[in-house]
Formats: structure tokens, sequence, C-alpha cells
């Protein structure tokens, strides 16, 4: 019987080492060669997928960026990443100052561009005049009035002392977010 158990043991185990080394003693000789189409959808199509793994990113350019197809855009990605995240993170730089700071640099260089024109004899930028509308601009104040208005009566109340729900409830919002 322990021999029986043994013999088992050493088949199960070639069974096992056989498959892990690609030869498996059971398949026929007309087999040994896979199709060039099987060894294809192995190697672009690992883990069983279905798609391409450019497909599954969406394709196009940003499929091509993440995927290092276009290597200098793709170094050109990481640089601007990296030098977002060293300005955000590590200088602590703010949003709204790299905003700003960017502006007065546009604005600097338009400026310059129109003085120069004259020395190079080049024509000026051609710069658009803008306008906001009369209309919408006076409906989003008077819907923005109408909001805090009915805010400052909802504070009057609530101070006032006539609904001591909502003077609890706002208290302990107020403590609670400090």
């Amino acid at each position: 019987m322990a021999e029986h158990e043994e013999k088992h043991e050493e088949s199960l185990m070639e069974k096992i080492a056989d498959t892990i080394h690609g030869h498996d003693s059971s398949s026929d000789s007309d087999d040994d060669k896979p199709s060039e189409s099987s060894i294809k959808t192995k190697v672009f199509r690992l883990f069983g997928r279905e798609r391409s793994v450019h497909h599954v990113f969406g394709g196009g350019k940003p499929a091509d960026i993440f995927l290092w197809r276009n290597k200098k855009l793709s170094a050109g990605a990481l640089g601007v990443a990296t030098v977002i995240w060293v300005l955000f993170e590590l200088l602590e730089y703010n949003l709204l100052t790299l905003v700003c700071h960017l502006l007065i640099l546009a604005l600097a260089i338009l400026f310059l561009w129109s003085n120069a024109t004259s020395f190079i004899k080049k024509s000026p930028p051609r710069i658009p005049e803008v306008q906001i509308p009369k209309d919408p601009v006076l409906e989003f104040a008077q819907a923005l009035r109408f909001e805090i208005n009915w805010a400052f009566a909802v504070l009057r109340d609530i101070a006032s002392g006539r609904d001591l729900k909502k003077f609890l409830s706002v208290c302990c919002l107020l403590s609670c977010t400090d």
C-alpha cells in the first residue's frame, strides 16, 4: 500500500513538473508545435485578456503617452507632472499664486511683444476686446442677493432665540467643525 502511494505521489509530481516546464506527456506529437496565432495571443494578451492594453486605456494619444509609445511626449508629461508635484508638495506653492504669476508673465510677454513690434517691423499682436453682457451679471447678482438675504433672515431667527432646535443644531455643527 505504501508503494502505491509513493508511485501516485511520484506520478503526480511528474505531471506537475511536466506541466510547469511545458512538457505534457499526455499530448500527441502533432500538438508539440504551437501555432503562431496562439503564441501571438499569449505574447500580446497576457493573462487571457480579450483586448489589448492600448485598447483598454482608450487608445489614441493618452494611451500612447501612458504606454511610452511616443517617448518624447511621455518624458515631457512625466517631467511636467514632476515639476507640478515639486511646486505644490515640496515647495508648498499655492495654485492661486501660480495662476497669478502665470497671468503676470503672459501680460508682460504681450506688453513686450506689442512694444517690440515697432523695432522688428512686424505687426503687433491682435488682442480681442472682451466684454461681459449686462443682463446675465444682473441676474446672477439678483439671485446672489436673494440667497444672502435669506441666510441673514435665518441667522436673525437663530440669534433672536425663536427656534431653539435650530440654535442647538448650529451650535453642535460649529463645535464639531472646530
